[in-house]
């Protein structure tokens, strides 16, 4: 299971996560002087495709910002993944689109070939941030795949106790695990593979609470069991006496879910106080 810097993603949460698209500074230029020039147009004095033009251009920033906020979040709903990936594709679509424009102009003998090297810079640098949105979705949805197993797994432990055991291996260990404790695990596991323990989750996220779980001072880890680094992971846990829960397959009728939860099991919140 591959998955691209997650914990840098994770930890790159910054002031403009908390930012509404409609405070961010490049809509707020971009809609700077629209109505005036609504107006304008209305009035026949400015042609229609000037305002045509400003109007996409708000939308852009609109999806920058939308970007901007949700490709560095430090968590994101299905909803605002969903979100993320349609802003990225209409920002790639209307970059396309002036590619082909400026290869038009240039065949109709109005623009020179040199017009087309910054079209194609913005397609390219729109391509990547697609590129970029994709990881980050299939991060936030392996989450929530991730989530949804270990919530079968305590409604099992409820009501099932028997049957637990065919959705993870459990060890109980000594019970403790503390963040002091995973930066251990994480140097060893770089140390023995040359790369970064793959974390998905660390404490408390929108996903475990929007399912009733505290997963505070617990951390998921990308990796199925199965696998030599998994493995390898399972046996320094056991070494060592760190509890955790070893989720071999996925939620049923899901594509994905096996990782690795280090630390005791979730908690149902406490709603109302």
């Amino acid at each position: 299971m591959q998955i691209c810097s997650p914990l840098v993603l994770l930890l790159c949460a910054s002031f403009v996560y908390g930012q509404s698209v409609e405070e961010s500074p490049e809509v707020m230029r971009a809609k700077s002087g629209i109505d005036k020039l609504r107006a304008l147009v209305e009035a026949g004095v400015a042609p229609r495709v000037q305002l045509e033009r400003a109007e996409a251009a708000i939308a852009d920033a609109e999806d920058a910002a939308l970007l901007r906020k949700t490709l560095y979040g430090a968590d994101l709903s299905e909803e605002q993944t969903d979100q993320m990936m349609a802003a990225a594709d209409r920002r790639l679509d209307r970059r396309q689109k002036a590619v082909e424009e400026a290869k038009r102009l240039i065949a109709g003998g109005v623009a020179s070939q040199l017009s087309l090297t910054p079209a194609l810079a913005e397609m390219d640098s729109a391509r990547k941030e697609r590129d970029l949105a994709e990881s980050r979705a299939r991060l936030s949805r392996e989450l929530a795949q991730m989530a949804l197993n270990e919530e079968l797994l305590q409604n099992k432990l409820t009501q099932e106790p028997a049957e637990a055991k065919t959705l993870a291996d459990r060890f109980d260990g000594d019970g403790i695990f503390s963040m002091g404790t995973m930066s251990r695990v994480q140097m060893e596991f770089s140390k023995h593979f040359g790369k970064p323990l793959p974390v998905s989750a660390v404490g408390e996220t929108a996903t475990h609470r929007g399912l009733g779980f505290d997963h505070t001072g617990r951390v998921d880890v990308a990796l199925h069991p199965a696998l030599p680094e998994g493995r390898w992971l399972l046996e320094y846990l056991t070494d060592h006496r760190i509890p955790y829960f070893a989720f071999r397959h996925a939620v049923p009728g899901k594509a994905t879910g096996a990782h690795i939860h280090i630390g005791p099991m979730s908690t149902r919140l406490k709603l109302g106080g």
